[in-house]
């Protein structure tokens, strides 16, 4: 990332039944500035946490015992289908990943990665997270504007 860059930091959610993965991840996440990554061994535990509100991102792998990263994708995308989800996987085939970008992952990469890949892959989701949920602030404000603020609401361009 280049120093000219705004930051874009945001919680991450990775999710890897393999712990060597997670920390590796994680720590790549972390020396490159973004501190509130929060690791999972299992898609259920990383759910549970996950609400409409959610701020971040979701990266997780495809393969892991009990819910995959298929299943985990089609639950967040009925949690809030803009949480953008990136799956990671060691085991991808070109069905796989059309299957994924179908269902509405934010991308598909396969394991090894490179580290500079995975962190532009993830500054570009959370710079559409932030995005999505900026809109949604300002639709809510200018749908709770009452009186005056309502009123100085218009489409015509400002003299």
């Amino acid at each position: 990332m280049k120093d000219t860059d705004p930051k874009i930091d945001g919680p991450v959610y990775l999710i890897d039944d393999e712990r060597a993965i997670r920390v590796s991840t994680r720590q790549w996440l972390e020396l490159a500035g973004h501190e509130a990554v929060e690791d999972f061994q299992d898609a259920r535990s990383a759910l549970e946490k996950l609400d409409w509100h959610y701020e971040g991102i979701v990266i997780s792998d495809v393969k892991m015992p009990g819910m995959d990263g298929l299943s985990l994708l089609k639950e967040v995308k009925n949690i809030d289908a803009n949480i953008p989800v990136v799956l990671v996987t060691g085991h991808g085939d070109v069905s796989m990943a059309v299957e994924a970008m179908r269902i509405g992952a934010y991308d598909f990469i396969e394991k090894p990665f490179e580290p500079e890949h995975l962190l532009d892959i993830v500054r570009r989701a959370l710079e559409k997270r932030a995005l999505v949920l900026d809109n949604r602030a300002l639709k809510r404000d200018l749908f709770a504007a009452q009186g005056l603020d309502a009123r100085l609401v218009g489409a015509n361009p400002v003299k």
